[in-house]
């Protein structure tokens, strides 16, 4: 009984924070926005490597701007990258945009997203840059209203809001489900309560002036968190960091559950390294979980599986109640259907689960590299010999077994 009134409270202390977290993004996104205002030259820097889903019509999405004068830098380390060749036919597509491929091997940092960037930035030639990831899919009004967020002269940074969209498989409907809940309305309920900042990479828009003053890429070459870390530095050097209520669509089609675990992980372990202590806050936003808990422990009882599906219940709708609002500027077909919020349950126990990896684990790789997270996330290459190695050399064995 104990187990469970411990679990009970804490579950409904997390409801009250879903419902907050809910209201926090209804009210975000229902916002006036604008598309007046400032429209000064931009650079954007689209880093690209592989083939992301949608990736064609993404990046054309960003050649059909209403927008007066901005630039498009597409950049890769390779030419034999399948990305070049999509690049290169909406190169083709748009031959009355300013747009350039740039295809330079970089290597001065670990962070592969920096290290694909920094060749881009030197070619830039507008006094601002914008910073977006290869699966993101915009309006043609996007620019405008980003850009006008620069009317405030103490602005620094503009990011955005970002929505899942496209989910054809069970594993990117799990994503969809979580980036159109957690992640909305974590960022949203910062914004609204806390005024706290939390920048996500896949829009970033920065004059150079101020982004050089931090000391540009160089200074972030071996953070994997830099979007993160930019918007604190940009705060803590006295500017602004400005979130845009225009959704943004991650378009996430055809992932597989390997991926969807995979990137929660690797984005959990970056929250628990800048967050510390922090960190176990976001246990009370998964109620479901924790309600769960004692149908593990003490096993099912009326009690314990009545009040872990009325959790479940209000969790659900809190989550369709944010997709509702989220499906007022994207058409319904390519939001999250309604039916898929049965499902929400199963991924919040798993989200569950995976939180607990980052406290046992300060490992990750990425693209095909391995690295040891250090503080705000800092990488350091692991070593593939000594001691070191045999943690993550047992895990791979247990996982390929496993497989």
């Amino acid at each position: 009984m104990t187990l469970f009134l411990i679990c009970a409270a804490i579950s409904l202390i997390g409801i009250v924070l879903t419902l907050l977290q809910a209201w926090s993004a209804h009210t975000l996104i229902r916002k006036d926005r604008t598309t007046t205002g400032p429209q000064p030259p931009l650079s954007i820097l689209k880093p690209l490597r592989g083939i992301d889903d949608n990736l064609f019509d993404n990046l054309a999405s960003f050649c059909t701007q209403d927008y007066p004068e901005y630039e498009v830098l597409f950049a890769l380390q390779d030419r034999n990258d399948a990305a070049y060749k999509v690049a290169c036919k909406v190169q083709e597509k748009y031959p009355d945009r300013d747009i350039t491929i740039v295809v330079e091997r970089c290597n001065v940092g670990l962070n592969p997203k920096i290290n694909n960037l920094i060749p881009a930035y030197r070619k830039s030639r507008h006094p601002y840059i914008l910073i977006s990831d290869s699966n993101v899919l915009v309006g043609p009004d996007y620019l405008r209203e980003i850009a006008s967020h620069t009317k405030d002269a103490d602005v620094g940074l503009v990011s955005s809001l970002i929505r899942g969209v496209g989910g054809r498989t069970f594993g990117a409907i799990l994503e969809n489900l979580h980036l159109n809940s957690f992640i909305i309305g974590s960022v949203s309920f910062l914004d609204r309560f806390l005024g706290m900042s939390c920048v996500i990479g896949k829009s970033m828009l920065m004059k150079k002036s101020d982004f050089e003053a931090l000391g540009g890429f160089p200074a972030f070459k071996d953070i994997l968190a830099e979007d993160f870390i930019i918007g604190r530095e940009m705060s803590r050097a006295g500017k602004k960091v400005a979130l845009s209520n225009y959704l943004i669509n991650n378009v996430n089609e055809y992932w597989d559950v390997k991926r969807f675990l995979n990137r929660h992980t690797r984005w959990g372990k970056l929250r628990w390294r800048i967050g510390g202590l922090k960190y176990f806050s976001e246990i009370l936003a998964n109620p479901i979980f924790v309600a769960s808990l004692p149908i593990l422990f003490t096993g099912p009882s009326r009690m314990t599986l009545s009040f872990a599906a009325l959790v479940s219940l209000v969790k659900m709708f809190a989550d369709s109640f944010m997709g509702r609002s989220i499906r007022t500027q994207v058409p319904a077909a390519s939001g999250t259907n309604s039916l898929q919020y049965v499902l929400v349950p199963i991924k919040d126990i798993i989200i569950g689960l995976v939180w607990f990896v980052p406290i046992v684990s300060a490992t990750v790789v990425w693209r095909g590299n391995r690295y040891r997270i250090g503080s705000d996330s800092r990488l350091s290459p692991m070593p593939e010999s000594g001691v070191w190695s045999w943690g993550y050399r047992m895990t791979d064995y247990i996982r390929a077994r496993l497989a």
